[in-house]
């Protein structure tokens, strides 16, 4: 099973990237950053840590309201620095790791937490200012070990409570541990805070002494954060201090009694800067879910002609279900019926995925990863109805399939 090492408490300020871009590692306002995330990295290096379970919240980046969720992990095997105004900084894309991912939200979903995903978004400082600081970057071409992001949305409300966010990490402590890697040694790492206001007239506000007292509780009592408010966090730490509760997914995730090995804070500016490292204590020799992951989709193979849409046919299919999805812009629809072929090519699709375009291959689409709700769209637009696809998949014909149903029809998404 996967081991749980210990976890990472950092504050993702975007004036750390800054400094580590500009090369302020020598200067004197700069150098205590430097030398604290020194000290997280060499931990990562000197425990042999290969995993990273990095908690951070987006700025408004790559997650808008016109979709925002409490909690959303990322699942893909990739992903690239965002440009956040100025452009997105010189970093390569930080490796996911996959499965785990993909166990990690099977778990959290079957343990009753309304789990978000994502793929294909970039992500921003929240995530790079303290994940370039902790991981080796090797030859500039790669992160050294692999990752897997969660974002919480902490910025719009109602939002996550201090409660929920550490009841979330004593679920994710299961999730983790029960992943079958004996080679697997991971670190959580959660970001954010510690106090600062960047916003209205109270901006500029920060409060050591609440600081010192969040991170004594933190290690040793946990549970009576737990009780506080959002608003309570915002006096005491400030308004956008109070993302500080992403730490408690972090503590959750570990064991009740931890051994504190690295603690500091430094005030610069705007934001009080912390590190931490707890190891985790209980070494226990393995972890089993009560409910095999899956159960919730046993029996589905018995149902011949039914195609779940799982996360691995997600991953798989992104591109071609992108392509289709895609065809909801005039201008994608207006190019795929005048140079298909160059759309395609531009969307990166295989050949083996062009080819089934080309030629309608609507149950071949299915059974490779393709939803059908993207397909319904390449019908509308090639002036094609829903029933054409049914009789297809079904290998008969349009008249064969028409005589199933009550009612002869034709229809489409299409606005005709």
């Amino acid at each position: 099973m996967a081991k749980i090492i210990g976890g990472i408490g950092a504050s993702h300020s975007p004036t750390i990237a800054y400094a580590k871009d500009t090369n302020k590692g020598n200067d004197a306002a700069w150098k205590p950053i430097f030398d604290d995330f020194s000290a997280l990295q060499q931990w990562v290096h000197d425990q042999k840590i290969n995993t990273l379970f990095l908690i951070f919240n987006d700025h408004i980046t790559s997650f808008f309201f016109d979709h925002y969720s409490p909690f959303t992990l990322g699942v893909d095997d990739s992903y690239e620095t965002a440009d956040e105004g100025g452009g997105a900084r010189d970093y390569p894309a930080a490796l996911g790791h996959v499965a785990l991912s993909q166990h990690i939200a099977l778990s959290m979903m079957n343990a009753e937490f309304d789990l978000a995903t994502f793929q294909k978004k970039p992500l921003d400082h929240g995530f790079f200012s303290p994940y370039s600081m902790i991981v080796p970057e090797i030859n500039g071409t790669h992160w050294e070990g692999k990752v897997v992001p969660l974002q919480v949305g902490v910025l719009q409300f109602p939002a996550p409570t201090a409660k929920r966010c550490y009841q979330f990490g004593k679920a994710l402590r299961k999730a983790i541990q029960s992943f079958p890697d004996d080679d697997m040694r991971v670190a959580i790492v959660a970001t954010g805070g510690l106090s600062h206001q960047v916003h209205g007239e109270r901006c500029g506000f920060n409060n050591e002494a609440w600081d010192n007292e969040f991170l004594d509780t933190l290690a040793s009592n946990p549970e009576a954060l737990t009780t506080l408010t959002h608003a309570d966090y915002a006096a005491k730490g400030g308004f956008e201090g109070a993302e500080v509760i992403m730490w408690l997914i972090m503590r959750g995730a570990l064991s009740d009694k931890i051994n504190n090995v690295h603690r500091s804070t430094y005030l610069p500016s705007m934001t009080n800067i912390a590190t931490v490292i707890y190891e985790d204590t209980d070494h226990v020799d393995a972890v089993i879910i009560d409910n095999d992951l899956t159960h919730q989709l046993d029996g589905l193979e018995k149902l011949e002609g039914t195609y779940p849409f799982t996360l691995e046919r997600s991953h798989k299919a992104y591109r071609l279900n992108q392509f289709l999805r895609d065809l909801s812009t005039p201008s994608h629809r207006e190019h795929l019926l005048t140079d298909q072929e160059t759309l395609m090519t531009n969307y990166q699709l295989t050949e083996e995925e062009k080819e089934m375009i080309r030629e309608l291959k609507w149950i071949d689409m299915i059974r490779y990863g393709a939803i059908f709700f993207g397909l319904e769209k390449l019908s509308a637009v090639l002036g094609k109805s829903n029933p054409e696809i049914y009789a297809s998949m079904r290998g008969e014909t349009m008249a064969q399939f028409q005589a199933s149903r009550k009612v002869s029809m034709t229809y489409s998404v299409g606005k005709k």
